[in-house]
Order: structure tokens, then C-alpha cells, then sequence
């Protein structure tokens, strides 16, 4: 029997199992950017994302350095020469010649993946960008993967409390929001006392300032205390991994690990007991805090909305984000913020009702958790 032939006009039929593929895929709208994150010099942050870059050029990838800092340190610099490197860009300022990564000569080779150490860095003045975190956005914009590097202390948001842990004067920052870019954190750890090991044998810096600097930046609490905030921010940046999936993949509101708490207030100035009773619910589970008021539609008087505001600027004094809803019932609206946010607890108060309207206090409470069963309530008795 004559097997069936393939039709002469398939649009597949002289393709190879590559090109096939190549065509079918999606396109790339923006290159993958991956960060690896350290607590303090010497943990091995470069050391790492140069592994991973050789570990990718054995898979296939095309991969270069952009620019690798070795600080004069031979395992790094051993690993960095089995990768090409791009030329870097010279610079002239005040009479020194400096090296700077060269961006559109990367991009004008474009390869799949470059590395980019030291995000944070301040670029010389007449470079394309004053700060190398631009370099990187266009790098990735140009659909060019980005394995990159930063110290806990460079993170503008963590920088104010590493000064006042240390005492050191942190100069390079990138804003909060470009870290939030990352498509990947990963920590490159180290236990504090490995890390001081490292540092009197000289691995870090040259043996006659390491005694001075395990008495400063290295002190065992010093590090302790950066380490967990190192940690502290991968787990936030796990936390918005999983926050962009569900919402993707439109799974349901017991979805969530990172503890959310929410409380309902009013113009009653009772709330502020629920305000308080939240926060410290938040600060205990390490969760956020939000203070939810739901605008029904209806005229409040001078005296409710001054409460209401002092109401609003007290949970602010708690670092609670503040938010406003609209609506024509507040279980419903409230129901909705929680299944939006995935909160894991929402804190309702109640005064001493009777009659008719404890019934309906109770419905309301019932209309809420069919909306969102799989939150703890907490019904707090105002004074």
C-alpha cells in the first residue's frame, strides 16, 4: 500500500526542526534580565553570574562581557577569560583616560546574553548614559538577555539604613523600580563568618586592610544585618513573581504567600483602634498593611470627613498604604481589593449594634466571605 505523501506546497516541507522552530515561536519583545545580589563585597556575586554565563555558552548561547570588574582577584579574573569580551569605550576626563562599557558596540554585535557587573555604577561624564542601569534598559530593549550584579546597599530604598547601620556613605544607587525590571533575584550567599574567613586570608581585599575592615563595614552584626536584608528582598521579588503568574494564568484568590492584611475604616473615630490592630498584625507576620475606606456615594458632614482624615493620616504615621474605593456596598467593593491583592486577613470593626441593623451587620459579613472564603476575618469590638 502506498504510504501517504506530504503535500508539495507545505509551508514546513524544506524546513529544518531549527528554522521551524524559529518561525512558530513568539517573537522576543525585550531581552531576560537576571540580577545577582549580594549582602557585601566578596560573597561572590560575579564569580556566580560568570559561572552561569560559561555554563550558557556550553549550552549554545552566545554570550559576551559588557564590562567585569575582577577587583584584582584570580579566581574572577580566571573565569572571565574564557568569555569574549567587547571592547570597551575610552574617556578622556580631566586629563585620565577611563574605560567604560561601549553599548552600541554590543548591540551592533548582538549576542543572545551579555554580562553587565556593578549595576549601580556611575558612568563617566560624556558617556551615552550617566548611569549604567541605562545601559542596560537599552541593552535590553535591543532583545539582548542581561546577566547583571548589586550589593544590597546600592538599592535606594535599603541605602538610608545600611548609612545608618555602618556608617559609611553610600554614593551609587539605583531607584527601586529598576530592580523591579528584573525577570530574576537570585542571592549569591555567603555565612557572615565564611565571609570573614575570606576576608583575613585576603580573598577580598589585600591582607593590610583587612583587619581594618572587619572592625567597620565587616563587623559580624554588620553583616548579619545586611544579609537579611538581602534576603528580605529576594523574597519580595519571589513574592511579584508569583503575583504576575496568577494573574496570568487568572488562578484563584488562595493563591498567596507573602501575608497581606487589610483594614476597613470609616469616619468613626473608633477606627484608629483597627488601624492600630492591624499594624501590629503586620509588623508580627512581616505582611503588608492596607487602610481601606469605601466611599458609598453619600454626603459626610465637616466632622466625619476631618475624622476620616485624621483617620487616614494616622494609619499613614503606621506605613500603611491608603485606599479609597468607590462603590454601593462595602462587602462587595472590600471583597473585590482583597481577591485584587490575594490579602491573607481583613479586619472589620463592629460597635454595640441591636435590632435590625446587627442583622445586617452579620449579612454583610456573609456577603463578604462568599465573595472571598479563603481569608481570616477578624471582627475587632470598637469602644
Amino acid at each position: 500500500m502506498d504510504m501517504p505523501s506530504r503535500a508539495d506546497n507545505s509551508p514546513f516541507e524544506h524546513e529544518t526542526p531549527e528554522n521551524w522552530l524559529e518561525k512558530v515561536a513568539p517573537a522576543k519583545a525585550k531581552g531576560l534580565f537576571k540580577i545577582f545580589l549580594g549582602y557585601a563585597p566578596g560573597v561572590g556575586k560575579t564569580y556566580s553570574m560568570l559561572s552561569e554565563a560559561i555554563r550558557r555558552r556550553q549550552r549554545g548561547e552566545d554570550v559576551v562581557i559588557g564590562i567585569v570588574e575582577t577587583h584584582g582577584r584570580v579566581p574572577t579574573a580566571e573565569l572571565a577569560s574564557k568569555l569574549e569580551t567587547v571592547q570597551r569605550r575610552s574617556l578622556e576626563f580631566r586629563g585620565t583616560v577611563f574605560e567604560e562599557m561601549d553599548v552600541d558596540a554590543i548591540i551592533a554585535r548582538a549576542p543572545q546574553v551579555v554580562i553587565v557587573d556593578e549595576l549601580a555604577h556611575t558612568n563617566i561624564e560624556g558617556s551615552k548614559y550617566a548611569k549604567r542601569y541605562e545601559d542596560v534598559l537599552e541593552l535590553l530593549d535591543a532583545k539582548i538577555d542581561v546577566l547583571s550584579t548589586i550589593n544590597i546597599q546600592h538599592i535606594e530604598s535599603a541605602s538610608p539604613t545600611v548609612q545608618s547601620l555602618t556608617g559609611i556613605t553610600v554614593r551609587e544607587m539605583i531607584p527601586d523600580w529598576v530592580l523591579q525590571k528584573a525577570d530574576e533575584i537570585v542571592m549569591a550567599d555567603l555565612t557572615p563568618e565564611a565571609l570573614q574567613t575570606r576576608m583575613r586570608r585576603g580573598d577580598i581585599y589585600p591582607i593590610d586592610r583587612a583587619e581594618q575592615a572587619l572592625t567597620n563595614f565587616f563587623r559580624r552584626g554588620n553583616l548579619i544585618a545586611l544579609r537579611e536584608m538581602a534576603l528580605q528582598q529576594v523574597a519580595r521579588a519571589v513574592d511579584r513573581n508569583l503575583d504576575d503568574y496568577v494573574r496570568k494564568k487568572k488562578l484563584g484568590g488562595h493563591w498567596a504567600v507573602h501575608e497581606c492584611v487589610v483594614v476597613c475604616i470609616s469616619s468613626n473615630p473608633a477606627s484608629q483602634q483597627l488601624i492600630a490592630r492591624g499594624a501590629r498584625m503586620a509588623q508580627g507576620i512581616g505582611g503588608d498593611l492596607y487602610v481601606v475606606h469605601v466611599d458609598l456615594g453619600q454626603t459626610r458632614t465637616e466632622e466625619q470627613e476631618r475624622t476620616l482624615a485624621i483617620n487616614q493620616q494616622f494609619a499613614r504615621n503606621l506605613e500603611a498604604e491608603i485606599i479609597e474605593l468607590k462603590g454601593r456596598s462595602v462587602p462587595l467593593a472590600v471583597a473585590a481589593f482583597v481577591r485584587e491583592k490575594r490579602a491573607t486577613q481583613v479586619i472589620f470593626g463592629r460597635s454595640a449594634i441591636r435590632g435590625i441593623r446587627k442583622y445586617l451587620y452579620y449579612w454583610a459579613i456573609q456577603r463578604f466571605l462568599q465573595d472571598v472564603p479563603f481569608i481570616d476575618v477578624h471582627i475587632i469590638t470598637q469602644e
